[in-house]
């Protein structure tokens, strides 16, 4: 493509960002789409959001940006206002420019919600999961599952004050759906609840090979069905013990290419083309 004075600019903020497969993914969106448009990694350190932001607001060809790690949260006050799925989700993965305002959404619920179904063929209601994590991107897959029907939450977390603070929210949204809390450790076993279905795993552990192991994999046992958000290394070594274990197992990557999807459509009003996206994804 001629980069030239009318091209829109979509950036993706988080620390890092070089691992990344967002940016090879919207590119190819854009050039399938013939949409004048770039889509750039910025790496932004926390000390510095809020300047990124602002720079955000000074760009009349801004067409949107992506956050990720570690700015999901503290992104919220920083925007004008936020869609329902971000308020419910209490963090950003999305900005989208609208009439001179910054309006943060989230697209993880959605597009998580999407590869569950894709790549497990399970749908969310009547579901029993446990949700490694109570982060920004265990608010979003929470919220997704309680709001389209999952009978019942567990959130396991090394610091259970965090995850008590997102089963209170929860519930308060979603009176419904029974959340449960619990301490996660080396010796936590993913057996203890046997109607357990989904297991799915929103944490970092796992980017790095030298990473200990959240729990004890040798509890992980078929049929229960394991979703870890991580996409790069494409095989964690979650995801290897579950399938060891007998379990099916999948990575975020498909979970990356559907939130990616609805992104693209906020900033656009175009419909996604999923295959050049998908395909992007896998080269």
């Amino acid at each position: 493509m001629q980069i030239d004075g009318h091209t829109r600019l979509a950036f993706l903020l988080g620390y890092p960002v070089g691992h990344s497969r967002s940016p090879a993914m919207q590119q190819a969106a854009f050039r399938a789409t013939d949409l004048n448009a770039v889509y750039l990694p910025w790496a932004v350190s926390p000390a510095h959001l809020r300047g990124a932001v602002s720079g955000l607001r000074a760009m009349e060809n801004l067409l949107g940006a992506n956050v990720t790690v570690p700015h999901k949260e503290a992104v919220v006050p920083l925007l004008d206002r936020l869609t329902p799925d971000a308020e419910a989700a209490g963090a950003v993965n999305t900005i989208v420019p609208r009439e001179g305002a910054l309006v943060g959404d989230n697209t993880d619920g959605a597009g998580f919600l999407i590869a569950l179904q894709d790549e497990l063929a399970v749908e969310a209601a009547d579901l029993h999961v446990v949700i490694l994590g109570a982060g920004g991107a265990a608010r979003a897959v929470a919220m997704s599952l309680a709001r389209a029907g999952a009978c019942a939450l567990i959130l396991a977390n090394r610091t259970r004050e965090r995850a008590e603070r997102l089963a209170r929210e929860v519930t308060s949204r979603v009176p419904g759906c029974r959340v449960s809390v619990e301490r996660l450790h080396p010796r936590w076993r993913a057996d203890a609840s046997p109607e357990t279905g989904v297991l799915v795993n929103t944490t970092s552990v796992g980017l790095r090979p030298t990473d200990p192991p959240l729990f004890d994999y040798e509890s992980l046992a078929s049929p229960l069905l394991v979703y870890d958000l991580i996409y790069h290394p494409p095989e964690t070594p979650l995801v290897r013990a579950a399938a060891r274990q007998g379990c099916r197992a999948v990575n975020g990557l498909g979970m990356l290419l559907h939130q990616g999807a609805f992104a693209f459509e906020r900033w656009t009003g175009r419909p996604a083309p999923l295959a050049a996206m998908r395909e992007a994804l896998r080269g």
